[in-house]
């Protein structure tokens, strides 16, 4: 009875999660092959394509209700009550929030990449140190004496950052991993 009732609806819908598998596809295929081709670390590119079919997914959402006819209003009533919950949440942990935002920031416009050592220039804590990984919420730098330390992506887009040596990874060090 439901399938018979909305035929036509489910067939759309099915054609629109078809056409954003492959929208989905290809972006996932063009974004690996530039990172790819730049020297992007691997654990960037597979955040960055989670990014891409989260998006795409939260359009599906918005879409397929419109393909079986609701309306407008009560769309407007329903997102309206879930982005005021969900702003409030937010707000509350907005820190994560700027640290996600700047990783996808750094993603595609940080001029430093694994393996290069930096200086940051925090007045309170200055760091000099190579860079072992670029994650969606710190960026890990193992310091001269060894230790390795996490610092917030937000913060690396705050602070002044120096290029001490690019590829600064000692190949000793990596073969003693």
């Amino acid at each position: 009875m439901f399938f018979e009732t909305y035929k036509n609806e489910l067939i759309i819908t099915g054609f629109l999660l078809l056409f954003l598998l492959i929208v989905r596809f290809i972006l996932t295929t063009l974004i690996t092959k530039i990172s790819r081709k730049n020297g992007i670390n691997i654990a960037r590119i597979h955040l960055i394509n989670r990014y891409v079919s989260v998006t795409l997914f939260l359009i599906a959402l918005i879409v397929i209700p419109f393909i079986f006819g609701t309306k407008m209003e009560q769309l407007v009533v329903l997102f309206s009550s879930v982005f005021a919950v969900i702003g409030i949440g937010l707000f509350a942990i907005w820190s994560i929030l700027s640290n996600i935002t700047s990783g996808i920031i750094m993603f595609f416009s940080f001029p430093y990449k694994v393996g290069d050592k930096i200086q940051i220039h925090d007045k309170d804590f200055p760091l000099e140190g190579i860079i072992e990984d670029i994650r969606a919420f710190q960026l890990h730098l193992r310091l001269e004496n060894g230790d390795l330390v996490t610092y917030p992506n937000n913060l690396m887009l705050q602070r002044a950052v120096t290029l001490v040596e690019k590829d600064a990874i000692d190949d000793d060090a990596i073969d003693g991993i």
